[in-house]
């Protein structure tokens, strides 16, 4: 059984290999609308470092965001679609930790 897991292992790590060295197409993606960051700040009527603040991101990161240098990941990216869809959500969320 452990060979077998062993091999299988072994087998997803070329499978990835390949993948990433466009070899092969990877069987699923994941494509999401980008988010525009400065017109979700703009909902909430807050300059760039209050806004990071709230998120608890550096000014910087919000900016690269902003100017389409970065793109948020992970759960910034959920963060800021809750903000985007419902800003009352979030602005209760902060009120309560202060």
């Amino acid at each position: 059984m452990e060979n077998e897991l062993f091999t299988e292992q072994v087998a997803s790590i070329k499978e990835g290999g390949q993948i990433l060295s466009g070899e092969k197409p990877p069987v699923r993606s994941f494509q999401y609308d980008p988010l525009d960051i400065k017109r979700i700040r703009g909902k909430y009527n807050l300059t760039q470092e209050q806004f990071a603040a709230m998120l608890g991101i550096s000014v910087c990161t919000l900016r690269n965001w902003e100017q389409g240098r970065r793109s948020p990941e992970g759960p910034a990216m959920v963060l800021l679609r809750v903000a985007d869809r419902d800003p009352q959500a979030v602005l209760d969320a902060v009120r309560a930790e202060a």
